[in-house]
């Protein structure tokens, strides 16, 4: 019994490290071609999967690395534990996500198309199940393929309107509130639907008065249980909050979300719908935007496995066949006519015209990751088929991959979408780049968390993307962060508001950093550097080069020895842009000098003119002021040029230098070297005995 749990725990281990590496690989081909990652994903997980790579026989693995496991779980069990429990990562995420008073309170307009959209797709996916499989409307396979056509993925909606400059338009404005709606309503749909089945599983014939009975069941259990949590919500962060600091409680509070998933699974509904009602219920509380943050880790890693564990179910010898490709393409226009006409309808009598209802409707057409995890309820429980599975994810695909073309076009139709003329004054964008992501995560933090103060609901569109919309009244922002770069956009005359709300924030963040002007004064913590005990790295003698050691260096001043300097690092070949390194180790030496005691300066940054890390060493016996820490002159000088991003040994190998000269009489020997051999020899000499 221990070998088989060994021999699954190592097919698990091995399955785990295959799906990481092909799911990044395929999402970033995904990107790369304009389409999102999680279709890469999803790609990947077909193509590594049972019914193709991954049911090839490899030494060790005679069935394959993924063998097939049933036609109903093609995966082995332990695999879609892990998926499961993706899912109910996601969706607890989209809870936390969603703006739970801009669902209760804010537009009636949203909320008639959200509903619309979901009545629409619903009954369109049941209708064609039924023409399709020649079946009746309460069918479990009509409900399911009605219920997977509801779900909208309006992160990719989000991402077209912010690139168009649209996010703030009336179009975008009502699209972004209905999505709320469209997530809210299609998990009570769900928890419907799923009362419904579980009964229907069970064989018995059931009237319309039973399933009614069943329906307002599975409704009341949702209602009652999101009632309770939203009421106690406060309660719940107060006790998530016992556990400690910001990520032990973001942990524990997804341990709450998986007892009420847990709860609702033996209710007969599905766990998903317990994850996303936890996460809704938490979205209004103070904790909210922490958990976000702190799961955020879990949500990288769990749900790329999902997505893979979905493609690998899917039959591709099932998927080619004519009927399921026929079949495909009638769900698929089932499905975007629902939105567009679901959607684009009801606008129609909420003010706008045929040009605005149309793109509106475009924008709620893409589905995602809930059509996917009910898809895998169903084939797991036997509901849904291969060839029905393989129907859902051609249409997930399609619907998402079309999509934002589709709203691409609509947008650039000629003329507003309202029926009244409204003062559509083109939106302007804030630009800054702060050229640190740590910084720019800093303040995008505190400009949020300013607007909720100003009573602006903020929601992230999606957990993995840096773009937020913040509206108050009349008042909408977007706010798309990507990498050191930050932009805002709105429209002219609230353009006021942003910059100055921007100055505020950074006027308090420069009074943060005057506070920790305190540094100068810990002089303590620079000379550190200079310390007999520190750790000496073999890496050290690796990135030291002879030809860019110098020991005759000609400069009289600071700047001239830095110039100096960063010619010798050229000739390590590995600087790509001389005037940006000499630029970023100057501002560097504006902050604080880097001349430490002992005659030892060790000029320093991290650039982007560098391609990979390099030192140059110069020696100037008779010294040079450098400002340094004991006012004495600088005369044997270390510089380190880093890449920007990536990993780079800097501070260790800043440590290992200065302990390679804190030894004995090094600095004494270095002083005394002819050649840059002999200093080679001196470090490793040192290095060596350490």
């Amino acid at each position: 019994m221990e070998e088989n749990i060994t021999e699954i725990v190592t097919s698990l281990v091995f399955q785990l490290a295959v799906i990481i590496f092909a799911v990044r690989i395929f999402g970033k081909l995904a990107v790369k071609i304009g389409i999102p990652s999680v279709l890469g994903e999803l790609v990947a997980g077909i193509v590594i999967g049972p019914y193709a790579l991954g049911g090839l026989g490899l030494p060790g693995f005679p069935h394959g690395i993924f063998p097939l496991n049933s036609e109903s779980l093609a995966v082995s069990p332990e695999l879609y534990s892990f998926s499961s429990l993706a899912s109910i990562i996601l969706l607890f995420a989209s809870g936390i996500e969603t703006d739970l008073t801009l669902f209760l309170k804010y537009s009636v307009t949203g909320g008639i198309v959200g509903f619309g959209g979901v009545a629409f797709s619903f009954l369109f996916g049941d209708f064609c199940s039924m023409v399709m499989l020649h079946t009746g409307f309460m069918d479990v396979r009509s409900l399911f393929l009605g219920i997977m056509s509801t779900a909208t993925s309006v992160g990719i909606t989000a991402r077209i309107l912010s690139d168009k400059k649209k996010m703030d338009s009336p179009e975008g404005v009502t699209i972004l509130a209905a999505a709320v709606f469209d997530d809210v309503l299609g998990i009570v749909l769900l928890a419907v639907v799923m009362g419904i089945v579980s009964a229907l599983s069970g064989g018995a014939a059931l009237s319309g008065a039973k399933i009614g009975m069943i329906a307002f069941r599975a409704f009341a259990i949702w209602l009652v249980f999101t009632a309770l949590c939203i009421f106690f919500s406060k309660y719940i962060a107060r006790f998530v909050k016992l556990f400690g600091g910001t990520f032990d409680f973001s942990i524990a509070a997804f341990g709450v979300a998986l007892v009420l998933a847990g709860i609702f699974e033996k209710q007969g509904l599905a766990m998903i719908i317990g994850a996303y009602t936890t996460g809704l219920a938490l979205s209004s509380t103070d904790i909210a935007p922490v958990i976000q943050e702190r799961i955020h880790g879990l949500y990288k890693f769990f749900v790329p496995i999902f997505f893979a564990v979905m493609g690998m179910s899917v039959n591709l010898g099932a998927l080619m066949n004519r009927e399921v490709l026929v079949f495909g393409a009638v769900y698929t226009v089932s499905a975007v006519l629902a939105k567009v006409i679901g959607c684009g309808g009801p606008s129609l009598g909420l003010g706008f015209n045929f040009r605005g209802a149309l793109r509106i409707g475009t924008g709620m057409i893409p589905r995602g990751e809930v059509a996917l995890i009910i898809a895998g309820i169903g084939l797991t429980a036997g509901i849904v088929n291969q060839e029905l599975f393989g129907v859902v994810i051609l249409m997930t695909l399609l619907t998402t991959i079309f999509a934002p073309p589709l709203l691409s076009v609509t947008l650039k139709l000629k003329g507003q979408g309202t029926r009244k003329d409204t003062k559509a004054a083109e939106a302007q964008q804030f630009v800054w780049d702060f050229k640190d992501d740590e910084i720019a995560d800093l303040v995008i933090d505190m400009f949020l968390q300013d607007l909720r103060s100003e009573g602006f609901y903020v929601q992230m569109m999606n957990i993995t993307d840096g773009l937020s919309q913040a509206r108050k009244g009349n008042v909408s922002l977007s706010i798309t962060e990507t990498d050191s770069v930050v932009m805002i956009e709105t429209a002219k005359e609230d353009m006021g508001f942003v910059k100055g709300e921007i100055y505020e924030v950074l006027l308090r963040l420069n009074k943060s950093l005057q506070t920790l002007e305190a540094l100068h004064a810990t002089v303590s913590l620079q000379t550190g550097l200079a310390s007999p005990e520190n750790r000496v790295e073999p890496v050290l003698l690796k990135v030291m080069n002879k030809n860019t050691i110098s020991c005759e260096l000609k400069g009289t001043t600071k700047q001239e020895i830095l110039e100096e300097l960063v010619t010798l690092l050229e000739k390590s070949g590995k600087v790509t842009d001389r005037s940006l390194v000499l630029s970023d180790i100057t501002a560097r030496e504006t902050i604080m000098s880097t001349g430490l005691e002992k005659g030892i300066a060790i000029p320093h940054a991290r650039t982007d003119g560098v391609k990979d890390i390099c030192i140059a060493v110069g020696i100037k016996k008779d010294g040079t002021d450098f400002s340094a820490l004991d006012g004495q002159p600088s005369k044997i000088f270390i510089m380190i040029a880093s890449p920007r991003k990536g990993e780079s040994p800097q501070m260790q190998i800043m440590s290992a230098i200065s302990g390679v000269l804190e030894k004995n009489d090094t600095i004494a020997r270095v002083l005394a070297a002819q050649t840059a051999e002999d200093v080679m020899g001196i470090v490793k000499s040192v290095s060596l005995k350490k």
